[in-house]
C-alpha cells in the first residue's frame, strides 16, 4: 500500500496525466476513476471559484457531481459545501446549489460563515446588532437570537448618527431614543452595501457601550463582545479580477476604531475560514452523513478551495489539530498496551496515574487534505515579485490580522486544474489504499 509520503510525486504524475488528457480530449469522454467501495472519506467543497463564478457554474462543476451521486441522484459519499458566504439562509443556498449543479443538495449539507454561531449561546439571550445584508435578522433569528437589531432600524431610531450622505440627513432627533434598550453585542455577518453608515454605527455603538444617544465619558475598556464571520479579504465572481470579501469590510473597521481610540479591536469570535471552529463543525456534519449513508467512520476529510489564505490555510491548521489528536491517541493507545505487559506493581501504579482512560480503537477522522484548484482566487500564472512576496510576509498576506501567520499553512497538500480533476485525483489516492 502507497504511503502518504509516496503520494505527492504520484499525485504529481497523475495531475499531468489528468490534464493531458484533458487537452487531448477536450470533445470526448475521458477516462475517470470511480468512487471506491466503502468509502472513508468525505468531500468538502468551496463554492466561489471552485464551483461558481457568482451564479454561473464552472464547467467542470456539473462533470465533477455526476461521479458522486447514484441513479438516483443521492450523494454516495458525505458531501459538505463549507462557504464564507453568510448574508443568505442554509435552505436558499441549498435550493441556489441544487439548480446550478443539477443535483439535490440538501440545507444539512451546506455550512455557511455564521453556522457555527448556533453554539454561541451566551449571546443569544442579549440584544444584538447585526450587520450584513439579505435577510440578517431572519438569519439571526435561526441561529438562536432573541433580540436583534439591524443597522437600518438603529439609523431610523438614531437619525442623526448618519451624516456622510448628505441626501439621507435626517435633523430631527426621535423623541423616543432614551428609550431604545441597550445594544449588548455586535455580530457581523457579512459586507454591508452602505459601508461608511454601518462603520459610523457600529463605531458608535462600541464607543457609547451600546447607547449611542449619549455622550461616553470615557472609552469602553474592553469595549462590548463583537463577533464577526467571514474574514475573506477577496472572492471570486464573474470578473476577471477577485472582489472585496466581508474581510476588506473588517480591515477598514479595525483601522477606523484604532484611528479614533489609539486602541486595537478586539473580536470575541472569528468565524468562518480559516477558523478551526468552522472545520470542527464541518467534521461533525461529515460524520452524521455518513451515519445516514451507512459508511464506516470516515477517515479524511478533504477540503477543496481555491484561496490559499481562507480555504487552503483553514483546512491545514484543522488538519494539524487532527494529526496532534491522533498522535496522543496512539501514543496512549501503546502506554496502555506496555501497561498489560508490566508486572511490577510500583511501575504499573505509576504508569496507570499517566495513561488514565482507555482509549477507543475508533479515533475518528484522522487528517485533513487541503486541494487548491485553479478556477479561482489563486492563479499559477501570477508571479510575484520578491518585494511583493516581502510586503505580504510582513503584513499578513490575506489572512486577518488576529491569525499567526504561518507561511507553510498557505502550501495545499495536492495542486488540481478544476474540480473535476481534484475529484479524479481523490478517488486515485483512496483507490491506492
Amino acid at each position: 500500500m502507497a504511503t502518504r509520503t509516496q503520494f505527492p510525486r504520484l499525485l504529481q504524475d497523475g495531475v499531468r496525466l489528468l490534464r493531458c488528457e484533458r487537452s487531448r480530449n477536450r470533445n470526448s469522454k475521458r477516462f475517470t476513476h470511480h468512487i471506491p467501495q466503502d468509502p472513508r472519506f468525505g468531500l468538502l467543497f468551496d463554492i466561489d471559484g471552485v464551483l461558481t463564478r457568482g451564479r454561473t457554474p464552472i464547467p467542470a462543476a456539473k462533470e465533477a457531481f455526476s461521479k458522486l451521486v447514484d441513479s438516483r441522484g443521492h450523494f454516495k459519499l458525505p458531501v459538505v459545501f463549507v462557504t464564507n458566504a453568510g448574508n443568505t439562509l442554509r435552505q436558499n443556498k441549498a435550493r441556489q446549489l441544487s439548480e446550478l449543479l443539477e443535483v439535490q443538495v440538501d440545507p444539512e449539507q451546506v455550512v455557511l460563515s455564521h453556522s457555527p454561531l448556533k453554539m454561541f449561546r451566551q449571546f443569544h439571550d442579549k440584544h444584538v446588532l447585526v450587520s450584513g445584508q439579505g435577510p440578517i435578522i431572519e438569519i439571526a433569528k435561526n441561529l438562536g437570537f432573541t433580540k436583534v437589531t439591524d443597522v437600518d432600524t438603529l439609523r431610523n431610531r438614531f437619525p442623526l448618527l448618519d451624516m456622510v450622505d448628505h441626501k439621507r440627513r435626517k435633523h430631527a432627533p426621535c423623541a423616543f431614543e432614551q428609550y431604545f434598550p441597550r445594544i449588548e453585542a455586535v455580530v457581523l455577518f457579512g459586507e454591508p452595501v452602505r459601508w461608511e453608515t454601518h462603520l459610523q454605527l457600529i463605531l458608535d455603538v462600541l464607543l457609547t457601550d451600546g447607547r449611542p444617544c449619549y455622550l461616553p465619558k470615557e472609552v469602553p475598556d474592553p469595549h462590548m463582545p463583537l463577533l464577526a464571520c467571514n474574514m475573506d479579504l477577496m472572492w471570486m465572481a464573474e470578473a476577471p479580477m477577485p472582489r472585496f470579501g466581508h474581510g476588506m469590510f473588517l480591515q477598514c473597521l479595525e483601522s477606523v476604531y484604532n484611528k479614533v481610540t489609539g486602541s486595537e479591536l478586539k473580536y470575541t469570535g472569528l468565524i468562518g475560514k480559516p477558523s478551526d471552529l468552522t472545520y470542527h463543525h464541518a467534521e461533525h456534519v461529515v460524520e452524521t452523513q455518513a451515519q445516514q449513508l451507512g459508511l464506516k467512520q470516515v477517515r479524511t476529510i478533504y477540503a477543496i478551495g481555491d484561496n490559499p489564505e481562507a480555504d487552503i490555510y483553514g483546512a491545514n491548521l484543522f488538519n494539524k489539530y487532527l494529526q496532534k489528536k491522533v498522535s496522543k491517541a496512539r501514543a496512549k493507545k501503546a502506554a496502555q498496551k506496555a501497561l498489560r505487559q508490566v508486572e511490577l506493581e510500583g511501575t504499573v501504579t505509576a504508569v496507570v496515574e499517566q495513561v488514565g482512560e482507555d482509549v477507543p480503537d475508533v479515533l475518528g477522522c484522522e487528517a485533513c487534505e487541503s486541494i487548491l484548484v485553479h478556477t479561482g482566487v489563486y492563479r499559477p500564472n501570477m508571479e510575484e515579485t520578491q518585494e511583493r512576496n516581502a510586503y505580504r510576509a510582513n503584513h499578513n498576506g490575506h489572512v486577518h490580522r488576529d491569525f499567526k501567520l504561518d507561511p507553510e499553512l498557505k502550501k495545499p497538500a495536492y495542486e488540481a486544474e478544476d474540480v473535476d480533476v481534484a475529484i479524479d485525483m481523490i478517488f486515485k489516492i483512496e483507490s491506492a489504499h
